[in-house]
């Protein structure tokens, strides 16, 4: 997988904010598929350049909770979601609704503990 720098996530959202290109213009330029594009777009327009800091971070059993409960109280997709929450991978909410459905709150405990090793 590609790793994008702050500073080609930051052009590329402003070259389409913009308005002059269209996304999917933009993210076959720069060598990024258009659904993360998009992402990168939302998270930047909720969390201005902050969005693209590098963060190492254990989510805790009881923020997954809160992740999950807002995405189902609000009817937001996942990758909506993730946005909002600033978490850089939709798949990693798409985990954890994976992981609760099938298991509830032991699963999600699992999950986090299972990522540290």
């Amino acid at each position: 997988m590609v790793k994008f720098t702050l500073e080609q996530k930051i052009n590329g959202v402003k070259q389409y904010l913009s308005g002059v290109e269209g996304h999917r213009i933009i993210a076959e330029r720069i060598g990024v598929h258009s659904s993360v594009f998009l992402n990168w777009i939302k998270q930047y327009e909720l969390h201005g350049n902050e969005a693209f800091l590098k963060r190492y971070t254990n989510y805790s059993v009881q923020y997954k909770l809160d992740v999950l409960n807002y995405m189902n109280d609000n009817g937001t997709s996942i990758n909506e979601t993730a946005a909002i929450f600033n978490i850089p991978s939709p798949s990693r909410v798409r985990e954890w609704l994976k992981a609760f459905d099938s298991g509830g709150i032991d699963a999600l405990l699992f999950h986090h503990v299972s990522l540290l090793y």
